[in-house]
């Protein structure tokens, strides 16, 4: 008995025709993969229609010994070569790589060419390609008519970024100098140092013009050497104590990726020696300049000479892509140093890193608490503007061991602040009446107003080393001095008052002409 017809088709032919039929739609409208097909076999004609050249690169290569034997010693260029195409963005569409991790760093992965396959390269308009010979050899491909033009500096461009990696991957190193008159400098050691140009608490304009100009350094070889000037540059950083100078050295040398030479002129009799020892892409710094050169000696001339051609004389030239930082942190500033030392060429930037001010203050909340605003804010801002300076290793001290509460932490910055600013007083009323009238000016009211704020309870010096009872204690007795205080004579004031307006009168008829930022 007959019961179905020979035309219909069974469901499994349905579904493998419409699994063919999707694959092929696919196929057709996937434009990536069809103008990726299409660049393959354009490369293809392209490759057999062109005459090439082939430079293979071996990992070791033969050398004579003293005996007449040929050791092998490993190629140079090819450990660069290798760096280099390694770091090649078409490595990642090549048809095969090799991936490795490091040991050093976790997470720190890395491709390198595989084994009969290619990566593609441009350079000057020229098609170049890197292949895995296999045995420890790479092959470099050129079109015989680039050959000429692109080969030689190509092969310095391939040098020079895989120096560049080598650098990086290695990390920055710290050298310090020997002691004695023949030491050279020690081992080194890793410079692990976390500053950076981000987290320096700075003017933001300054900090861009200061990062603008080492940018500007970097790119400078072909500037420097067509003035027919020394690969170089040298700052001046000079403040008080604790206000950053080498925190912001140590971001300088991170910025720029340099080595540090940490050189103590104290343990140096002749410093330019040193420099004949030292790697180009380094920063050299030298600390305490002004108490070195003022510190006694039988022949302070000499000293000072030495001094000048350690930083711009014949020696200085030996060696190119240098930084020279130099730091003084004298309270008479950068004045007290010999014009010979301050004029440019020896020390071309002159950079001041003064005591914390509000909006110093403000950055360094930011950065160490998190805090953009704060219902305290205006009794620190008051706390500034009535003469109190604290530097900002202090604030940054005070706010690590109240990190944990942010209202404690700017509490205590602003009893530090009413205790400099008694400090100040009491310092002013020990120099005599005009003295003490003058620091009367400090904003006397104020000091008044927070100390009684803070025996209140409105704000506790948290994290200074006081106890509740003896605190309060203290707090009243200051204030009571206070009020004593304000209650003096006004004549002085005035007088000190006169005084001070005509010597600043007399301080705004001089001219800065050095270079400072």
């Amino acid at each position: 008995m007959y019961i179905g017809g020979g035309g219909g088709m069974s469901p499994s032919s349905i579904v493998v025709s419409a699994a063919c039929g999707v694959a092929i739609l696919r196929i057709v409208l996937s434009l990536k993969s069809l103008i990726y097909l299409l660049g393959r076999w354009w490369r293809w004609l392209d490759e057999r229609a062109q005459v090439y050249q082939y430079f293979e690169i071996p990992k070791y290569i033969k050398e004579g010994g003293g005996s007449g034997r040929q050791e092998e010693e490993e190629n140079p260029l090819y450990r660069k070569a290798a760096a280099y195409v390694a770091s090649l963005p078409s490595l990642e569409d090549a048809d095969a790589a090799a991936i490795s991790s490091s040991a050093r760093k976790p997470n720190d992965f890395a491709l390198h060419l595989a084994p009969r396959h290619s990566a593609h390269d441009s350079y000057l308009g020229a098609r170049l390609s890197w292949s895995d010979a296999g045995a420890g050899a790479l092959v470099l491909r050129v079109r015989r008519q680039d050959r000429t033009r692109v080969l030689r500096p190509y092969l310095q461009h391939v040098e020079s970024v895989a120096d560049e990696i080598e650098l990086r991957r290695r990390g920055l190193r710290l050298f310090t100098n020997s002691p004695g008159g023949g030491g050279g400098w020690s081992a080194g050691a890793a410079f692990a140092h976390p500053a950076t140009l981000d987290a320096v608490a700075m003017d933001a304009e300054l900090k861009a013009r200061v990062r603008a100009d080492l940018e500007a350094f970097l790119k400078g070889r072909a500037y420097y050497h067509r003035l027919g000037r020394v690969w170089r540059r040298s700052y001046l950083l000079y403040g008080a104590p604790g206000t950053g100078k080498s925190s912001f050295a140590a971001a300088m040398a991170r910025f720029l990726g340099y080595d540090v030479y940490d050189l103590d002129l104290a343990r140096a009799p002749d410093p330019r020696a040193l420099l004949l020892r030292t790697t180009p892409r380094s920063l050299i710094l030298v600390e305490d300049l002004d108490r070195h050169l003022a510190a006694p000696e039988p022949e302070p001339e000499r000293r000072l000479t030495g001094i000048l051609g350690f930083m711009d004389g014949i020696f200085s030239c030996c060696g190119d892509e240098r930084v020279m930082v130099f730091t003084m942190s004298g309270a008479g500033g950068k004045e007290t140093l010999d014009p010979a030392v301050l004029r440019p060429g020896r020390l071309d930037v002159h950079i001041h890193f003064p005591l914390c001010d509000f909006a110093a203050f403000k950055t360094l909340a930011s950065s160490y608490l998190g805090l953009r605003d704060h219902k305290l804010y205006p009794q620190v801002e008051e706390g500034f503007q009535s003469g109190a300076r604290l530097s900002p290793a202090e604030v940054g001290e005070i706010m690590i061991a109240n990190r944990g509460s942010p209202s404690r932490a700017i509490k205590s910055v602003i009893s530090a602040l009413l205790q400099q600013q008694q400090q100040q007083q009491l310092q002013a009323s020990n120099c005599g009446p005009r003295s003490s009238t003058v620091g009367r000016r400090l904003n006397e009211s104020w000091s008044a107003r927070k100390f009684d704020e803070i025996a209140n309870g409105d704000g506790g010096p948290s994290g200074l080393g006081l106890s509740g009872e003896n605190t309060l204690k203290e707090f009243k007795k200051l204030y009571g001095f206070l009020k004593i205080r304000s209650g003096s004579r006004k004549e002085g004031t005035i007088a000190a008052a006169a005084a001070a307006t005509a010597a600043n009168g007399n301080n705004m008829n001089g001219v800065d002409h050095n270079k400072e930022w």
